[in-house]
């Protein structure tokens, strides 16, 4: 039994912008902009409904650079931003999530099994200006694991993407071929899991090292022992894959169950 952390959501590199993390403790979730308009996906920026307001995502950027292979410098704005759609990605209402970032990631990943737990978190920025940090928003319990390989049959891998219909990786294949030609794995989850409905859990530090010039941000040591995180280092400026000794059941007790956890759920502190 083993949890990993995946670092998901929009943020400056790909919406300009983070979402928010309100004073009563509800949040944000927005997913990536799909890098394809060859989806099949139908949440788009103008259709994605904020949970704490009357807006929708759209109202959270003026342009987004998708940066497509082939068409990095493409600029979308105005109509057809509203209408660009998501990597919807993790699809919490699903629970399913893919994912073909080295680094880490495909490795760990493809490692869970029935029980074990994946977790996410996401940059929030608070409206009032205070520093954006990294938060985790959510997780669900482990029911399938798949992995689509490159050099696969392409009917091995069609009967595998069908296997996952709500996955972003799936919606936006093409005659079984993935957008990427990398390896990707397919996760579907199970309860108890889900995204919080408020109050995330902090897990960075922002500051300056010693022996750096810049700050960045850092895991939180306390969050690293209550974990028991044992793979992914200690900087989260570019969101690694965090590989944690805690079993499933005693993430689910320190986190709390989506839908019945508290403001206490939120705090893990030095012991």
């Amino acid at each position: 039994m083993t949890v990993v952390l995946a670092g998901v959501g929009a943020d400056s590199t790909n919406l300009g912008a983070l979402a928010p993390l309100y004073d009563d403790g509800r949040f944000e979730y927005v997913p990536i902009p799909e890098k394809t308009c060859e989806t099949d996906e139908s949440a788009t920026l103008g259709s994605w409904d904020l949970r704490a307001t009357d807006g929708t995502a759209v109202d959270l950027t003026s342009r987004i650079t998708p940066q497509p292979i082939g068409d990095a410098d493409r600029t979308v704005t105005g109509g057809e931003l509203e209408s660009w759609p998501f990597h919807h990605d993790p699809n919490f209402e699903a629970l399913t999530y893919g994912e073909h970032r080295t680094s880490g990631y495909v490795s760990r990943l493809r490692a869970l099994e029935s029980g074990d737990i994946v977790g996410f978190y996401a940059g929030l920025r608070r409206p009032d200006g205070d520093r954006a940090h990294r938060y985790l928003i959510g997780y669900f319990t482990v029911d399938r694991v798949d992995v689509v390989t490159p050099d696969m049959a392409q009917d091995e891998r069609e009967s595998i993407l069908a296997a996952h219909p709500d996955n972003a990786h799936t919606k936006r294949a093409r005659d079984g071929e993935c957008y990427l030609e990398k390896p990707v794995v397919l996760i579907d989850g199970c309860e108890p899991g889900g995204l919080f409905d408020r109050h995330p859990i902090r897990l960075s530090e922002y500051y300056v090292k010693s022996g750096n010039q810049r700050a960045q941000y850092y895991l939180r040591e306390p969050v690293a022992s209550a974990f028991d995180v044992r793979a992914g280092g200690e900087n989260m400026m570019y969101k690694p894959a965090y590989r944690c000794g805690i079993s499933g059941d005693a993430f689910r007790r320190r986190v709390g169950v989506p839908g019945e956890r508290t403001v206490d759920d939120a705090a893990i502190e030095a012991a």
